[in-house]
């Protein structure tokens, strides 16, 4: 039987990817464990949507993205040179995707005028959830990210993709030219 555990972290520390140590407790792998909670959280989501739906397609290419955006909160910084763009660093273009769909789904309703009171349908709520999980993610990566990193801007961008998503799954501000969404 293959074992699932090393016991190598029973000391408080955990391995970074490309080498080192730090304490568990420490920035790194507390924004990496911050992200790997928002994409559960966003798992959740995927559970209650259509299966190979749109929004399907865009929860799962964000758990992906996620991926790659541990592999760089797991790295310190004097192995930053290691990291490969879209596979264990995020690019600007990871940011400009999930820019895209905020603005094509956004395009399709009007966005509510006032504050939004979760709750209206469970993937809805599961999706305000998942945003605001990302968003303590986001609080707990500046202190993990440096200079010229896009791990911020992309789970900021992706907090605003949950948003938009959950207004679009509550049909409640959908313009007449659009199908209802997946509930």
């Amino acid at each position: 039987m293959t074992r699932l555990y090393t016991g190598k972290g029973d000391d408080g520390t955990t391995g970074l990817l490309f080498g080192g140590r730090v304490p568990k407790d420490s920035a790194h792998p507390r924004a990496v464990g911050a992200v790997d909670e928002a994409q559960a959280a966003i798992g959740v989501a995927r559970a209650l949507c259509e299966r190979d739906g749109e929004l399907d397609h865009q929860l799962t290419q964000a758990c992906r993205d996620l991926w790659v955006l541990m592999g760089e909160l797991a790295t310190l910084p004097e192995n930053h040179a290691k990291l490969v763009d879209g596979q264990t660093r995020v690019s600007a273009e990871m940011v400009q995707a999930i820019e895209a769909m905020v603005d094509a789904l956004g395009g399709r309703f009007e966005a509510p005028a006032n504050f939004v009171v979760p709750g209206q349908t469970p993937l809805a709520a599961q999706l305000d959830l998942a945003r605001t999980v990302v968003r303590r993610a986001e609080r707990d990566a500046v202190a993990a990210t440096g200079a010229g990193s896009h791990v911020v801007p992309y789970l900021n961008r992706l907090s605003s993709l949950l948003w938009v998503q959950a207004r679009w799954a509550e049909g409640e501000h959908l313009l007449s030219r659009d199908v209802v969404p997946e509930r």
